[in-house]
């Protein structure tokens, strides 16, 4: 038998950046939580409002199952003596299953009969057990910070008013974080805002819709984007509907309703990405733009009531954004007087890190390591240095102090504003790409060049200072910039030593020693990102491995051996061969008398095997270094691939270790010619299987 659960958690006003990921952590821990109590359903689905968390579950079983214990105790001749009575066996093994001796039963075994203990646990009703299913996933949800209310000691994300627990139409009795479980909810806090009787669990979402609540975050999200794509077509435009920002105002609404407003147009002369964060942080509201994307003077806005006047809503809308606008227009035109150069010299007093100076130094640095890596990346070194002289100065004009998600941004408006080289405004946005995961990257030459001397100057810098990341710490986000690193040399193919930069970088802190072990140190950290980058492609580990094992300085080369490895895993040869050079390497470890510099001396070539494949080897030999010298790597393994029935010929019939010392030394030469052909791509032995 089974009924439908339904909780719901009544509380204050929850966090709307937080609320769709709470609803999901309650939903998942009290899915966890009735699977650790052995009770099956069939489906469970999470709900949230502004106001409210709330799972119900699908036919969750009545009752926990029956379960049945059998314990095997000792046999019956060392459980009873001669006289029938238990010895301290037979009372040891019933005081350890909490029963008498008489309460043990027999059974056969093939070692004889022996007493056991079976008992039979029936289960509880799942009924008593909700109210601390409930409460453990409630204590497991992820929240920063707690807050206490009134005397309570209990602690949650908001002050919590109500809980409503059904098991069908069964009202679960008891507390849950000190408030008492009952069937009472509430609807919208204006259309209405009394007591809301919740009759059964299954008609939870129906209720609540006649009380003027969606409760399901994904509906009203639904509701919410087609409503804004709605009202801009009315409009005339189009919607930019950003992803966060509707998960936001979904968590902010109960009942929601687009409607349009308008701004005036004189404040289009700012740029458009200020005019839209203040809109999108301050007022929620998204924007509108026409058919060649251009902003219009429109904004919608949800409101979470529906309104008798909807007029009077748009008003005080339009009301509010009005000095809003009106500040973004103030400080545009305060900092146009202000050249990006002179804005500059405040960022002496701004420290990017006690040890590693103020950001002005940071600047300076970044300057000088720029044109050293222009070479590199194609970018005019000149204009790599004023990019990079003037990337942080927009962090100190009064609209990047507003709005924090606009540096970069306003560097490049302002430095258009200024007429100085196109290629040094890009620079100045794209320095912070990406900005998130699987965000864009440079694409610029000097960009490319800024963003990676920057990401290059704080990994050194930090690591120099002894404040690596750890698993749970990395306030710098050192693992994003090495990954960054990553990407700029391998989308945009630049030829670049990585350790060489990184030494240069270093060179350029003034008061601060940096170590070639650091140096090593922060090569390491950025090339085993690699790791997790080319397994999320579906590279094997090993052929990751086989690349890294040859400590190469150069991230664009690696990456491409890494391909180049993994296409060959999927080779039938690639298994032999591997076998091979593992098989090879065990063997010319283990020779002390022999020496790497040793040459072939074709002379004492004998058997038919080892004279083909010594010509094989010279022969690919040649095709295959040709190729890698164009870095053709996937192209070369594949010649070398044909390499596999000589190999295998030769391990078949020639005896490597023979007594005749010349004989011998001469063969380890030709497999030495194998393995260091292979070796120049890659570690390929590292592809055999392992012995389990």
């Amino acid at each position: 038998m089974s009924k439908d659960f339904l909780v719901e958690i009544g509380t204050e006003e929850l966090p709307p950046k937080s609320l769709k990921n709470l609803m999901n952590a309650f939903t998942l821990a009290v899915e966890a939580r009735l699977q650790d109590a052995g009770l099956k359903h069939l489906a469970i689905k999470g709900f949230a409002t502004p106001r409210r968390l709330a799972v119900l579950v699908t036919e969750l079983d009545e009752q926990q199952a029956e379960t049945r214990t059998e314990k095997l105790g000792p046999g019956i001749t060392a459980a009873f003596d001669d006289d029938g009575k238990p010895t301290p066996a037979a009372l040891g093994f019933a005081r350890n299953c909490g029963v008498a001796v008489g309460q043990l039963e027999t059974t056969e075994t093939k070692k004889g009969k022996r007493l056991v203990f079976r008992d039979v646990n029936p289960g509880r009703a799942t009924a008593e057990l909700l109210s601390q299913i409930v409460e453990q996933a409630l204590d497991e949800l992820p929240i920063a910070r707690r807050m206490r209310w009134g005397s309570s000691r209990v602690e949650f994300v908001r002050p919590i008013h109500w809980v409503v627990m059904l098991f069908g139409r069964q009202v679960i009795t008891g507390k849950v974080m000190g408030i008492n479980v009952g069937n009472q909810s509430h609807g919208h806090r204006f259309h209405k805002p009394g007591p809301l009787i919740i009759d059964n669990a299954p008609d939870y979402a129906a209720t609540l819709r006649r009380a003027y609540v969606i409760a399901d975050f994904g509906e009203r999200r639904e509701l919410i984007h087609n409503g804004v794509q709605k009202e801009a077509a009315s409009r005339g435009g189009t919607a930019i509907i950003d992803e966060a920002l509707l998960d936001e105002v979904t968590a902010l609404n109960e009942w929601p309703v687009a409607l349009s407003g308008h701004f005036e147009e004189r404040f289009l002369a700012i740029p458009a990405p200020a005019l839209i964060s203040s809109m999108k942080e301050h007022q929620k509201y998204f924007h509108v733009t026409d058919q060649n994307g251009q902003l219009l003077p429109i904004f919608i806005t949800i409101a979470n009531i529906d309104s008798s006047d909807p007029a009077k809503v748009v008003a005080g809308n339009e009301k509010v954004i009005r000095p809003r606008l009106a500040d973004a227009d103030f400080f545009y035109k305060t900092d146009l007087h202000k050249p990006l150069a002179a804005q500059r010299e405040k960022l002496r007093g701004i420290v990017f890190q006690e040890k590693l100076g103020s950001v002005f130094d940071k600047t300076e640095r970044v300057a000088r390591l720029a044109q050293k890596l222009a070479s590199s990346t194609g970018a005019d070194p000149e204009l790599a240095k004023q990019a990079a002289l003037l990337s942080k100065s927009d962090l100190v004009t009064e609209m990047v102090q507003e709005f924090n998600d606009l540096q970069g941004i306003m560097g490049e408006h302002y430095a258009h504003a200024e007429k100085l080289d196109p290629a040094i405004a890009s620079a100045l946005a794209e320095q912070y790409l990406p900005r998130f995961s699987g965000d864009k990257v440079p694409h610029s030459p000097v960009g490319i060049t800024l963003a990676l001397a920057d990401r290059l100057d704080t990994l050194v810098g930090i690591f120099a200072i002894g404040q690596a990341p750890t698993g749970s710490s990395d306030p710098f986000a050192l693992r994003r910039a090495s990954l960054a690193v990553l990407r700029f040399l391998v989308e945009h193919h630049i030829d670049l030593d990585l350790r060489n930069a990184l030494r240069q970088s270093a060179q350029l802190y003034r008061n601060l020693s940096v170590s070639e072990s650091s140096i090593k140190q922060v090569f390491t950290y950025i090339i085993e990102r690699f790791h997790s980058w080319f397994e999320d492609k579906g590279i094997p580990s090993t052929a990751i491995q086989a690349v890294m094992t040859k400590d190469l300085g150069n991230p664009y080369d690696i990456s491409q051996r890494i391909h180049a490895v993994g296409e060959f895993t999927r080779h039938s040869e690639a298994s032999a061969l591997a076998s091979a050079n593992k098989r090879v390497a065990n063997i010319l470890a283990k020779q002390s008398d022999f020496s790497s510099d040793l040459k072939l001396d074709p002379a004492l070539l004998v058997a038919p095997e080892e004279k083909l494949l010594a010509h094989s080897i010279a022969t690919l030999g040649s095709q295959v270094r040709e190729l890698i010298n164009k870095r053709e790597y996937t192209d070369a393994l594949a010649q070398a691939a044909a390499l596999r029935d000589p190999v295998d010929a030769f391990f078949d019939q020639v005896m490597v270790m023979v007594d005749d010392e010349a004989l011998r030394l001469n063969r380890l030469a030709l497999l030495n010619q194998l393995r260091e052909l292979f070796l120049e791509i890659a570690d390929i032995s590292l592809l055999a299987p392992t012995k389990s």
